[in-house]
């Protein structure tokens, strides 16, 4: 990058609360023209609430903004376009079934005579796209093109009605590599006028091949800024997991694991998850380590059949077996704890009772009620095992506190006595005491004799617990750690490095 200009813009002391929670605490940023500046961190770091709180989205509690030394007050996202700051999401928030030119110019059309002037928007749009490398028919459907042509229409049309600042929230979230080189030669072209970019993604190549600086978060604080041409992927890995490359104790050594239950061979999904290899045996837990979107989640999915893998084979017991749903992966005892308990977990208006004995009343049919004397049993026996604290098995399970809902998600899949258990980000937004309770007990499982699946951002957890780890990034499996390798160091310099660090 040349000579730093003075800042487009600069947001300074920025805080945002919510219901008393500090989610933004004296956040700084500063933009220069001509540059892209990568916004990093984990889940829950911040990134979102920021942009939201300075597109207007979100009231700020705290803090200036300054666009070209210019206090600026934005009271929503239209006016902040107004104001020349504009974003493009992963998700495009265009019209699919309305033309190009149409959604380029949506709320702010030419009108001749009274009338929308559709000859003038069609050459607009043409003389537009073409300056974005585009030549397509302005007139076809947007739906009729891919993902990535829909992604530069975003942003030409952000770029449009702002022109000063553009952030892109997981852009390339969804593309391949050549689309994905199509939304960074429009990005290197918009540098190359001025514009200052701020690109938010979880792909660490990417951030270092298109970006110039990064500032990186973590629970709500700028936990520093960069200029990536100074450091390495691993000291941005350091900054956003909060801890340095250093070795954390595994607790003991673990008991030889009994046979192979499942393998996994060449196994994935297109656009999802790469063709990984996965070999499981009774009495051992395989931990999932990566930063958010290196494809733990996915892999969980893939394996429990919530989306069918398209590649590769698989074998339960040394018996071939197409895991393509997870009625089937419950059927051949698999269980599930995802990542999002409120969405994809609990079902919140339905008693803990009800959401303990859901999976096991489903494998068995909803045509054969479990008995009421063994519901009664069950739930009795799990309230009491993981100590799930409630008023009643009749309370609406969305009346426990987190911990408690992680517990009963858990006992939900115990009931079913399975021998593979997934759990994805088991102890995220609990507290200390049921954290310490749900590692106690995948420990204990493990003695006896489950097999186990656990995916989390907690490196120490993992080295504590996990007989291998395997490690993800970029939604591929690059190292597999056994033995005296299962180091938070070496878990750390691998999520970094990729395949390198062996």
């Amino acid at each position: 990058m040349r000579d730093q200009p003075k800042p487009v813009l600069r947001a300074r002391g920025i805080d945002k609360f919510f219901a008393g929670a500090i989610a933004l605490d004296k956040v700084d940023l500063t933009l220069y023209p001509g540059e892209v500046h990568a916004l990093l961190g984990e889940n829950g770091a911040g990134k979102s609430t920021l942009i939201k709180s300075l597109t207007g989205a979100y009231h700020r509690d705290g803090g200036t903004i300054e666009l070209d030394g210019t206090e600026i007050n934005p009271r929503g996202p239209v006016e902040s376009q107004k104001h020349g700051i504009g974003t493009v999401y992963q998700e495009v928030n265009l019209l699919e079934n309305m033309s190009v030119s149409d959604n380029l110019f949506l709320g702010w059309q030419p009108v001749k005579r009274g009338m929308l002037d559709h000859r003038q928007m069609h050459r607009r749009t043409r003389e537009i796209l073409k300056g974005y490398g585009l030549d397509i028919d302005p007139t076809q459907l947007l739906s009729s093109y891919s993902i990535a042509i829909q992604q530069v229409v975003a942003i030409a049309r952000a770029v449009e009605l702002s022109g000063k600042v553009l952030i892109l929230d997981e852009p390339t979230a969804s593309l391949d590599r050549e689309e994905i080189e199509l939304v960074f030669s429009v990005v290197r072209n918009l540098t190359a006028r001025g514009m200052a970019v701020v690109f938010i993604t979880h792909f660490l190549d990417q951030v270092f091949e298109i970006s110039d600086r990064a500032t990186v978060l973590r629970n709500g604080c700028v936990v520093g800024t960069r200029k990536l041409s100074d450091v390495s992927q691993g000291d941005i890995v350091e900054l956003m997991l909060g801890h340095h490359l250093e070795a954390t104790k595994r607790k003991a050594s673990h008991a030889s694991p009994g046979d192979t239950i499942l393998s996994l061979k060449g196994y994935g999904k297109r656009g999802m998850i790469a063709p990984f290899d996965l070999e499981l045996r009774k009495g051992e837990v395989v931990g999932l380590a990566g930063l958010l979107g290196s494809g733990r989640t996915e892999t969980c999915k893939v394996i429990f059949g919530v989306v069918s893998a398209d590649h590769g084979r698989a074998e339960l017991r040394g018996q071939p077996i197409r895991l393509n749903s997870p009625r089937i992966a419950l059927e051949k005892r698999f269980g599930l704890c995802p990542e999002d308990r409120k969405t994809d977990g609990i079902v919140g208006d339905l008693s803990v009772r009800e959401n303990i004995i859901l999976s096991l009343q489903a494998r068995q049919g909803w045509t054969r009620p479990l008995k009421r004397s063994r519901i009664n049993q069950i739930v009795d026996e799990y309230v009491k095992a993981l100590d799930i604290r409630l008023a009643s098995p009749n309370m609406p399970i969305r009346l426990l506190s987190g911990g408690n809902q992680q517990k009963a998600l858990l006992a939900r899949w115990l009931a079913t006595e399975p021998d593979i258990l997934i759990l994805d980000e088991p102890t995220r937004g609990i507290d200390v005491g049921a954290h310490a309770e749900i590692i106690s007990l995948i420990e204990r499982l493990r003695e006896q004799g489950m097999a186990l699946i656990v995916a989390s951002s907690e490196m120490e957890e993992l080295v504590a617990y996990s007989s291998r780890v395997l490690v993800l990034r970029d939604r591929r499996q690059v190292r597999e750690l056994g033995g005296e390798e299962i180091t938070t160091e070496r878990i750390v310099k691998s999520i970094s490095q990729g395949e390198s660090a062996a």
